[in-house]
């Protein structure tokens, strides 16, 4: 385990917090050797401004398609600007769904969610199908516009289900930890709703927040994975990303390896007792 002065890492993640230290700690390899795949993770104590870092240039300088994750922006824009109402608005109704649409042609062959909520938190085939619907509410130009507004990865939204469109785990970690303190150009609301959709997991000792992706693949073509989010304990957040590849064809259970990676990490760390 080796620190590493934050002002080497240049994001405006880091930016907005240049007293803070980055720790590479190597023991987390253990963990994705174990899973079978390549990746990178980091954690964000807020309370102590540190982080800690596994595979430090992946995390700093490597782009990844952003796959579902995505979806935290998508809502945030798609509440925000009228197209969906809340979290328990339908997607789908009789009087706006466009039926010939060639982008939703295959809806008719899967079981959609209804809500936002529900395609938020359903699988991939599902939540896939229903966010293309989401990005046709808020119109290509409009979402252009806000992910622009937020600097978020590449900024690449002109394919389908966004494809292209590629972000660093540092600039996933900087998006969760500006979402929780409700700092992104949204108001106050979405961000609120957006919060409560990547709420997982809770217990007496800790609250656990998190998105994960299935979909994607890296450049010379091995399924990806992302995990994003935070861990709460004694009402103090910590920020925790988690991206990782695979050597095999596409599979879809990238994100869960993530979060499993995720959580074994946060538990080495000390987390999920309560006393953090």
């Amino acid at each position: 385990m080796r620190a590493i002065p934050a002002f080497l890492v240049v994001t405006v993640l880091f930016a907005a917090c240049s007293t803070n230290n980055v720790t590479v700690d190597d023991s987390f390899q253990k963990y994705f050797d174990s899973a079978g795949v390549k990746g990178c993770f980091a954690l964000f104590d807020n309370g102590q401004g540190r982080f800690t870092i596994y595979n430090l240039p992946r995390y700093r300088d490597s782009a990844y398609q952003s796959g579902e994750t995505f979806d935290i922006v998508e809502s945030l824009v798609a509440i925000q600007t009228g197209a969906v109402n809340d979290e328990n608005s339908p997607i789908y109704d009789s009087a706006s769904f466009r039926e010939d649409s060639a982008m939703f042609a295959r809806v008719s062959s899967h079981r959609l969610p209804t809500t936002l909520r529900q395609a938020f938190q359903a699988d991939s085939g599902y939540g896939i199908t229903s966010f293309l619907r989401i990005s046709y509410l808020i119109q290509p130009d409009t979402l252009k516009k806000w992910v622009d507004s937020l600097h978020y990865g590449n900024g690449d939204t002109g394919y389908i289900n966004h494809t292209k469109l590629k972000i660093t785990a540092d600039q996933q970690l900087g998006l969760a930890k500006k979402l929780y303190f409700g700092q992104l150009p949204f108001f106050k609301r979405p961000q609120e709703i957006v919060r409560g959709l990547m709420h997982v997991e809770s217990n007496s000792n800790y609250k656990l927040y998190y998105k994960t992706t299935n979909q994607g693949i890296t450049p010379d073509g091995k399924a990806l994975g992302w995990v994003v989010g935070w861990i709460e304990e004694n009402r103090h957040p910590y920020f925790f990303v988690v991206n990782l590849d695979m050597d095999s064809p596409i599979r879809q259970d990238t994100g869960l390896i993530g979060l499993g990676i995720a959580k074994k990490i946060l538990r080495q760390m000390g987390f999920f007792g309560g006393t953090k």
